[in-house]
């Protein structure tokens, strides 16, 4: 078997793997250590790979943003501001039909925007707006799709952990994808309002209402949220002001969160402790399956599989736009049965050079970019894509009480939703390189 035919093997092998329940990071480091054994003849290369890998991928200064970008996550949960941005939310939209899981959509925005995680959101938006709608009349699995679906806004309103890994494996720069997923990203929640909007319409039973809210009280709750306000504004416009570089202001958002939370007495007892570990059991977890890829990336390289592929789509005379459709087929299939970050580390190594040696009429970093945000877009639906959206497992586990074949009917119009701004988003790409255009 040639050393090409190994590598498309491997696809094989590792899905087999995933479908068995095996860690991705793990199953991703093992294939690529056998392949590496199978395809050099011995250990001793396959040996020093893994030495100089693991140096390469973790000796890298950009990767220090991710632990800073999830201990701000940490701080801003236990600072309050969730609970914040959800009662400001709630007081201004709640009493609208279905206004409190509108609420909850834009709490999640809120809350996206200093967190860069799309778990950490569900989990964290889930534990304050969940007893919240079931108090209100909010039918379980509409409750759970729409939180399920608000987090996946963590990893798409910048800052976001998952376009740091995809600039770092694309080599792009990451103030300007933050930048382009701005937009995008506020289609993505007024697009999830609009189709709560319809959800509650087409299925009045399934949300309840509540009374309207003094305007004193309104105003009041504005004034709990801005320190959420500061610390964005402070962080991202720090960065596109060039203040500082995008590490520097992770490690500045995370200080002024963690002054928050200490001012508000979050921080009190085993709480900063706890903090701590949180986020290095989530870095730990991170930074495997990175060096897991690594490693099975690196034996990809040698049996030229990226190459080759790349080499075949350009000389098949492939319409590029019928490619990069199938690409994004392809993410929607791997997305019912992988996370969000393994996707990433697994296909941009392999797709990214497939994409970038066609036309469509945009520069070398314009359309890098581009292709990034509609990846994370699309893998943003695969988070909530049955049967195994992550996001869907992390609501659910807090209501147990709520099939999850409810939560799987209310998820559809949600995935509808992003299906709709994919399309959007491919056919229109100044949508998300506006900002770029402008300020450049």
């Amino acid at each position: 078997m040639s050393n090409f035919d190994a590598g498309l093997l491997s696809f094989a092998i590792l899905l087999l793997l995933i479908f068995l329940r095996m860690p991705i990071g793990l199953a991703m480091f093992s294939v690529g250590m056998g392949g590496l054994f199978y395809v050099t003849g011995g250990t001793v290369v396959a040996l020093a790979r893994l030495k100089s890998e693991t140096f390469s991928t973790f000796s890298s200064y950009s990767l220090s943003i991710v632990p800073m970008f999830l201990l701000m996550g940490q701080f801003a949960t236990l600072g309050g501001m969730s609970k914040a941005l959800f009662k400001a939310a709630e007081s201004w939209l709640g009493h609208l039909r279905g206004g409190v899981a509108i609420a909850a959509i834009g709490a999640c925005a809120g809350f996206g925007s200093i967190c860069g995680s799309s778990l950490a959101t569900a989990a964290t938006m889930g534990q304050v707006a969940l007893p919240e709608m079931k108090r209100y009349g909010y039918s379980g699995g509409f409750s759970s799709a729409t939180l399920a679906a608000g987090g996946t806004l963590g990893i798409l309103i910048p800052p976001s952990v998952i376009l740091v890994i995809y600039a770092i494996l694309a080599e792009q720069n990451i103030a300007k994808l933050f930048l382009a997923a701005f937009i995008p990203g506020i289609l993505a929640a007024v697009g999830y309002m609009i189709t709560i909007a319809i959800y509650v319409r087409l299925n009045p039973d399934s949300a309840g209402t509540r009374p309207p809210v003094p305007m004193a009280e309104r105003i009041s709750s504005m004034v709990d949220v801005l320190p959420v306000v500061i610390v964005f504004v402070t962080v991202v416009g720090g960065i596109y002001m060039g203040l500082f570089t995008p590490t520097e202001g992770a490690a500045v958002g995370a200080a002024g969160t963690g002054l928050i939370a200490l001012f508000n007495g979050g921080l009190r007892g085993r709480a900063w402790l706890d903090s701590f570990y949180a986020t290095a059991k989530s870095t730990a977890m991170i930074f495997f399956i990175v060096l897991g890829a690594a490693v099975y990336n690196g034996f990809l390289a040698l049996t030229q599989v990226p190459q080759e592929l790349a080499a075949w789509v350009a000389d098949s005379g492939f319409n590029p736009w019928m490619v990069l459709v199938m690409i994004l087929m392809l993410y929607l299939i791997f997305g019912c049965v992988m996370d969000s970050l393994s996707m990433i580390l697994l296909t941009i190594p392999i797709f990214f050079p497939i994409v970038s040696g066609l036309d469509f009429g945009l520069s070398a970093e314009e359309f890098a970019i581009w292709f990034g945000i509609i990846v994370l877009i699309v893998v943003e639906v695969g988070l909530i894509t049955p049967p195994v959206g992550m996001n869907l497992f992390v609501i659910n586990s807090m209501d147990r009480e709520t099939p999850i074949v409810q939560t799987y009917k209310a998820v559809i119009y949600f995935v509808t939703s992003d299906l709709l701004r994919v399309v959007l988003l491919v056919l229109f790409p100044g949508i998300s390189l506006v900002l770029l255009r402008i300020l450049n």
